[in-house]
């Protein structure tokens, strides 16, 4: 192992001890039990086979034949997840074909910040992820399972998913995605046509054109956000089979790897020799490939949320410290939109994750004594399907990449270091990624302009009263404020101005989320502006500075120091109510902080 990645994991390992025990007790009992539905009265297992038919009544009656349960965050409004309504049918019949019986478990929501970028139900998007775990235990409580097919793709739902799953982590589980839509407008053509609109040199036609055209078919949008971040983070812990995160749906392949996922997850269950529960693939060591996956292909900020929600399910204890010291010596590999000018279909092409996999594999940077749902060892990753008569057959990955201007070997890397900074002083914590942000751009000091909301920073963009170095700081963004939604929306205008020649930066207490892109931003700023946060009482003119290099964040030059100004009394009111915001009073009431995952679940370890 690299020597500092043995360091942090031993870091993890000994903070985690007394969680990750305790966490694997309570598995451990609940596991002891044997199949879930032997347990259960005659009335209780009467009701859950009651729709089956007779010879699957028949079947689960007994404890030998294994029972799958389905959940799925299925829904025909959004591209990534509207494939997800053929999968229950392929998913019975592949089981059936193993002598063995699948329910649909539940449904979760699966909602989408593309639709909601900039808009009110954004202020549900992050809590979405902790409604989606809940739901997910609400599927499995009937507890007439051996095992759990999770179907999700983007944002929230695959966090969500598997922190839920995880409460039931004496279950084995895999995931099962649905593939990236083909490719359409390149994303140089979609940014420059979004910052021509910003400007104001093209209007609302041709921008609903050019997104139309990037954004036109059943699939996961292709650049590089959390959702595809997500599923290079489900194959780095070994949670999904190796190389299908992107094969495009409605292909054979595609329907072929679904079926594949069910037999793997027949093979694990602990109804035979090989039973491997979730419990023990997700461990301290897994969470640190996920994170060493994410640093070398540049993925999504907002896992900086998510990885620490989900390993504190499973009793592993992270901070941002563990991403910034992990990211400083874990190399860039890859070039993905908004970090260079592929997609994800060109970077599969490439070689995709299982070429990255190898590199870092052999390099040291992962950890290949891991469970997986393909047995021990993360090497299994390193291979790729493909049809042959009708069925999957595994290869291995290309030893070289087809295309070193999306993706490169260790030993000549985009970058020596993975992009993910942390940046503190008398303003707290927050996160930079560097990744897709030119060197000039690292460091900024300049006076504060504070805005309310996204709005009134484009209408003083409109009005042209941003024609100046600045950094728009954002309070109240914070996930106890209105939930901690993206705001993505400033990206293009502070392109704009950045393009013009004015030194430009965010600072926010919000998520920007994998899709920011070249304007430094130092973002989910803690404590929030809502507990007491100094943020709160950044004052227009204050100056401020975000060094990058040096990992600063701080009010300077102010006539008083900033921690002693008197907190705001700010009134949320208006981000409460409308579009369902008022029934999450109790997470806004109980979120912890952006460091902790922001998350509103109790109990999980």
């Amino acid at each position: 192992m690299h020597p500092e990645i043995d360091r942090i994991t031993r870091r993890i390992e000994r903070r985690s001890q007394a969680t990750r025990c305790a966490y694997l007790v309570r598995i451990h009992k609940a596991a002891a039990s044997g199949p879930s539905r032997v347990g259960l009265s005659c009335s209780n297992l009467a009701h859950g086979i009651a729709a089956l038919g007779e010879s699957e009544k028949k079947a689960l009656t007994g404890s030998s034949v294994p029972n799958i349960g389905i959940v799925s965050a299925y829904n025909d409004m959004l591209s990534a997840h509207q494939p997800f309504e053929a999968y229950p049918a392929l998913i019975r019949k592949a089981a059936a074909e193993q002598g063995a019986t699948a329910q649909f478990a539940g449904g979760v929501p699966a909602m989408c910040d593309g639709v909601t970028q900039g808009q009110d139900g954004m202020d549900l998007s992050l809590f979405s992820r902790d409604v989606i775990a809940m739901s997910t235990a609400i599927a499995l409580s009937h507890n007439m399972f051996d095992g759990a097919l999770c179907l999700g793709v983007c944002d929230k739902i695959v966090p969500g998913l598997l922190i839920g799953a995880l409460s039931f982590g004496h279950l084995p589980a895999v995931f099962v995605p649905a593939g990236p839509m083909i490719s359409g407008l390149p994303n140089k053509e979609k940014a420059r046509i979004r910052e021509e609109y910003a400007a104001g040199r093209v209007g609302r036609a041709e921008l609903l054109a050019a997104e139309s055209a990037s954004y036109h078919s059943p699939g996961t949008c292709t650049f590089y956000g959390t959702a595809n971040s997500n599923q290079m983070l489900m194959e780095f812990m070994g949670l999904q089979l190796p190389g299908g995160s992107f094969v495009n749906p409605d292909t054979e392949l595609r329907r072929q790897l679904t079926a594949e996922a069910v037999r793997a997850l027949l093979g694990i269950t602990d109804l035979g020799d090989n039973y491997i529960p979730l419990a023990e693939i997700v461990s301290e060591k897994a969470i640190v490939n996920a994170i060493v996956g994410l640093l070398a292909t540049g993925g999504s900020t907002n896992h900086t949320l998510h990885l620490t929600a989900i390993a504190k399910a499973a009793g592993v204890m992270i901070d941002w410290s563990d991403f910034a010291d992990l990211s400083a010596v874990v190399p860039l590999l890859a070039r993905i939109y908004p970090n260079g000018l592929a997609d994800v279909n060109h970077f599969h092409a490439a070689g995709g994750l299982g070429f990255t996999i190898r590199q870092l594999l052999e390099a040291g940077f992962l950890h290949n004594d891991v469970r997986t749902i393909r047995g021990d060892g993360l090497e299994h990753f390193c291979n790729e399907p493909e049809l042959s008569d009708g069925r999957i057959r595994w290869r291995a990955t290309p030893f070289e990449s087809l295309d070193e201007d999306i993706l490169r070997p260790v030993d000549n890397p985009f970058d020596t270091e993975g992009g993910l900074r942390v940046v503190e002083g008398n303003l707290g914590r927050a996160i930079v990624k560097v990744s897709a942000v030119e060197e000039q751009y690292y460091s900024i000091t300049a006076p504060a302009r504070v805005f309310a909301s996204q709005a009134e920073f484009t209408d003083a963009f409109n009005a042209g009263a941003l024609e100046q170095d600045f950094v728009a700081v954002l309070p109240c963004q914070g996930p106890a404020a209105n939930g901690m939604p993206e705001l993505h929306k400033l990206t293009p205008y502070l392109g704009v101005l950045q393009n013009r020649g004015f030194k430009v930066a965010l600072l926010t207490d919000g998520r920007m989320s994998g899709a920011s892109g070249k304007v430094l931003s130092a973002i989910q700023v803690t404590p929030e502006a809502l507990h007491g946060g100094v943020i709160g009482k950044v004052r227009d003119g204050d100056m401020i500075t975000i060094d990058a290099n040096d990992g600063i964040a701080a009010v300077v030059n102010s006539d008083d120091d900033p921690l002693d100004r008197p907190e705001q009394n700010y009134n949320l009111d208006h981000n409460h109510v409308g579009l369902g915001r008022e029934l999450f009073a109790a997470f806004r009431a109980r979120v912890s902080g952006a460091e902790e995952g922001a998350s509103s679940l109790g109990g999980v370890t």
